[in-house]
């Protein structure tokens, strides 16, 4: 598949051409099969759930190798190290990883029994980069309806607050799809969008995260995080999933994974895992 084929951030223009459903579905699984009953219950009220444990340090080991290699592979082509996006679609190793069983379990458990994987994007803030990321909702920037979907934020790296680690605002979703701004070019903003004064939906929860670790939250929670002012790299991979009702615009579906489940509508693509490491 063509690597240029999908724009990370859509134009605003052609996001706004399209109706969208951006209000905040809780979960419909009474009787989860891998998380507690008060693990949903904290996704429905917070937003997100934090941290969970998926892989062991050989495991996480070997995948931080495995990227190491793939982001100089990268930068030598003219990337950087936030350039690595839609990747399932590239490398059949970040295709097992959108595949991996605990996870596609978890991500079961809060969107149902038929689910999506369509994203695939490396974020890696290098020592003092000075990049941020500004407060946003991931719903913004997605041509995707109804807001049923959330993102997996696996820790290649130790995460902490010092090299740029996440915040979220707690119960901000429960608020739909909020105002913001473009950013501006003073705020070294990893993205285009700005919420300004977060704290007004909810309160602070900072994400720090063992490498192999993962935190899960909904496309309409608020978050962000700051520049990497530490000698350290903070590398995640996030991995995106949606329920399979959902509807993608702007030749997004062709982006879909089967992750688990059946395919009842045909609106979504069933992309094989690449042949290329």
């Amino acid at each position: 598949m063509a690597r240029q084929q999908y724009k990370i951030i859509p134009d605003q223009q052609e996001l706004d051409s399209i109706e969208r459903d951006l209000g905040f579905y809780p979960s419909p699984i009474d009787s989860p099969e891998v998380l507690t009953v008060s693990q949903v219950e904290s996704y429905n009220k917070q937003g997100l759930i934090r941290p969970l444990t998926i892989f062991s340090d050989d495991e996480i080991k070997a995948i931080r190798a495995y990227f190491d290699d793939l982001l100089e592979r990268e930068i030598a082509r003219g990337g950087d190290s936030y350039s690595i996006s839609s990747a399932h679609l590239e490398h059949g190793p970040v295709w097992d990883l959108l595949n991996q069983s605990q996870i596609v379990a978890i991500v079961s458990d809060l969107l149902g029994e038929n689910v999506i994987g369509w994203g695939a994007h490396f974020f890696c803030k290098m020592p003092h980069d000075g990049k941020a990321v500004a407060w946003h909702q991931d719903s913004s920037y997605w041509p995707l309806s109804p807001s049923k979907a959330v993102t997996v934020w696996l820790a290649i790296d130790d995460v902490d607050m010092e090299n740029g680690g996440m915040r979220f605002i707690a119960g901000s979703h429960l608020y739909g799809h909020l105002t913001y701004r473009p950013s501006t070019a003073e705020e070294h903003n990893v993205l285009n969008q700005t919420i300004d004064n977060p704290t007004q939906y909810g309160t602070v929860i900072e994400n720090p995260l063992r490498a192999g670790q993962i935190s899960i939250h909904s496309d309409l929670l608020l978050h962000g995080s700051e520049a990497n002012r530490s000698d350290r790299r903070r590398c995640a991979l996030t991995l995106r999933y949606a329920a399979a009702d959902v509807r993608a615009h702007l030749g997004w579906n062709e982006k879909g994974v089967w992750v688990k489940g059946k395919d009842e509508t045909g609106h979504w693509s069933n992309q094989p895992r690449p042949e290329s490491d």
